[in-house]
This record gives C-alpha cells, sequence and structure tokens, in this order.
C-alpha cells in the first residue's frame, strides 16, 4: 500500500511514518518543517520526503494521485503559535485542509484527518463523547481559534463523506513521547522538560488542578493506523486517548521525580504571565474511548509512569548528543 503524510515530519507524523514502513508500505511525506524526526528513514527506499506545503496544489494533485490512504497531519498547532499568529493557524488548518480533501475526493482516495481533543472547548461534562456538544469562549480571543479551524476541518471532512469520500476524524487527546516538538515549547511534557534541564523552576499555570489524559505515542499511533485501514471507520469521529485523568500539577510532581536530584521545584504563575489575555484554559480534558477500545480494537498499553521515563531519557540523549 502507498500512503501520504502531510505533516509527516513532525511528531506524530514521523511516528506514523515509522509504522507504515514496518508494515512494508511505502510512505509519501509533505512537511514544510525539519527532517530531524525522519532523518533515519530517509536511507529507505520505501520512504519518500517531498519539502513543500499543502498549497502548492498541483503537488498535492500528483502525490494523491499515487497513493492508496491520505493521512491530513499538517496543521499549525501549540499554544505559542496560534495565540501569536491565529492567521497562520486558521490559513493552514482552514485552507490547507480543503487543498487537500479537494484532491482526495477528485480521486477518490480514502483519507483520515487529524483533529484534536481542543474541538471540544471547555465543555464541563466529562468524558467527551464523539457527538457531545462544542463549548467555546468569544471569538475576540485568540486561544479559541485553533479549536475552530480544526472543527472547520472536521465540518469539510463529513461534507465531503457526504458526497461520498471515504474519510475518518481522529481526535487526539495529549499524546506525548520521543520527538515531541522541541524543549520548553509545545506541550506540557517539553515545557517542563526544558526547565528540568536548565534546572529552571516548572511553572504551573493557575492553580494546577486542571486535568488532562495523557497518551503515550505508540497507544495513539496504533489507533491512527487502524483508523486509517479498517473500513469501519469510514464516517466516524474517534476520540485517541487514555481516559485516566492527571492533574498538571500532578504531571509535573512525577516529572520532578522521575527526573532525579534537581534544583527545580515548582512555581505557581498566572496564564496572563504565559500567554497574555489571548489565552482561556481548559478546566478538564477527557475522553470517552469506547469507540478507539472497540471499532478499532485499541487499549492503551503505556502508563503514565513508564512513558515519561521513556521520553525523558530520550529527551536526554538528544541534548547530550
Amino acid at each position: 500500500m502507498r500512503v501520504l503524510i502531510t505533516g509527516g515530519a513532525g511528531f506524530l507524523g514521523s511516528h506514523l511514518s515509522d509504522a507504515f514502513i514496518a508494515r512494508g508500505d511505502e510512505v509519501f511525506v509533505l512537511d514544510t518543517g525539519s527532517i530531524a524526526k525522519v532523518r533515519h528513514l530517509l536511507d529507505n527506499p520505501r520512504f519518500h520526503y517531498v519539502h513543500d506545503s499543502v498549497f502548492n496544489i498541483e503537488l498535492i494533485d500528483s502525490l494523491v494521485s499515487k497513493v492508496n490512504l491520505i493521512y491530513h497531519l499538517a496543521a499549525v498547532v501549540g499554544v505559542e503559535h496560534y495565540v501569536a499568529d491565529p492567521y497562520e493557524t486558521l490559513n493552514v488548518n482552514v485552507n490547507g485542509t480543503q487543498n487537500v480533501l479537494k484532491a482526495a475526493y477528485k480521486h477518490n482516495k480514502r483519507l483520515v484527518f487529524s483533529s484534536t481533543s481542543e474541538v471540544y472547548g471547555r465543555n464541563p461534562k466529562v468524558p467527551w463523547r464523539e457527538d457531545d456538544d462544542r463549548v467555546l469562549g468569544a471569538t475576540s480571543i485568540d486561544r479559541w481559534c485553533y479549536s475552530t479551524s480544526k472543527a472547520v476541518g472536521e465540518h469539510f471532512c463529513f461534507a465531503y463523506h457526504k458526497l461520498g469520500l471515504p474519510v475518518t476524524v481522529v481526535r487526539y487527546f495529549n499524546a506525548y513521547g520521543p520527538r515531541l516538538d522541541k524543549v520548553d515549547v509545545g506541550r506540557l511534557f517539553t515545557i517542563f522538560m526544558g526547565q528540568l534541564l536548565r534546572g529552571a523552576d516548572l511553572t504551573v499555570v493557575g492553580d494546577g488542578l486542571q486535568t488532562r489524559c495523557f497518551t503515550y505515542v505508540t497507544d495513539a499511533i496504533e489507533a491512527t493506523v487502524r483508523a486509517g485501514v479498517n473500513p469501519a471507520a469510514d464516517g466516524q469521529a474517534i476520540n485517541i486517548g487514555v481516559d485516566v485523568e492527571t492533574t498538571v500539577l500532578e504531571f509535573a510532581k512525577l516529572m520532578l521525580e522521575l527526573f532525579g536530584p534537581t534544583k527545580s521545584k515548582i512555581k505557581f504563575v498566572t496564564q496572563e504571565e504565559v500567554y497574555g489575555n489571548s489565552y482561556e484554559d481548559i478546566p478538564r480534558r477527557v475522553p470517552d474511548n469506547t469507540k478507539m477500545r472497540t471499532l478499532l480494537g485499541v487499549t492503551p498499553k503505556v502508563n503514565l509512569r513508564d512513558g515519561v521515563k521513556i521520553s525523558m531519557d530520550w529527551f536526554r540523549k538528544e541534548m547530550a548528543s
């Protein structure tokens, strides 16, 4: 099978590339970023890296015509990015997604769209099922542009599905692991990891009682692969994540414990200090992962302590080299 992964040189994309190469498939990656996360695949004759963007419509059309399955992961992600540049977030996540969907529809190629738990917003009813309501803040708060852009992408996916395109939406809940972002930016793990490596305090926003469900990358990727190869997933939105809640404060304490002797301690900060006035936090994020378990047949295997330890060891080796 031939697989196209837009954004395939990123965190999830690189692991997804590994998974399909391990299956014996041929992988085409389209990405504008660094090759660092896929460098180990460059000599593999079944791996093809194309350095370009989803706005190159002719290229997208050519790549889509060659493959059997498309994973659309290319997007602007990370709080620091969508708070700083909401225009780019909306442009890439909405208009770029349309370009890929149009090509998929033209050539009738199955597509898996990478979405996010952010689409649920701050709905207080947890755990979130795939058909639950979205509860968002004001459009004047830049923080909600990412959630909105991904929801618009989902709407386009389901609109194309009504036209006959085989499509599946996967919503990730705090995936983490080796190759995740750069230290000091992006997700909680890399922010805390960067602070630990520098001997700085771990900055916990607010009281730290907001919860997340941290999903180790191999579990997320197993579900992602199955979402693309299982015909039963067609037309579905599927939560990808563990359903075990962990507070941000608990997560910070766990990282301090596993890191070992350090001068770092926990420092509580306001969200305005970190993100300015264009950010609102989400108190709880918990998936109902019934579909992932039953429809895809995936039960998360890696617990948080083991996953964090593996990830820490990887980042330490990377920094040392």
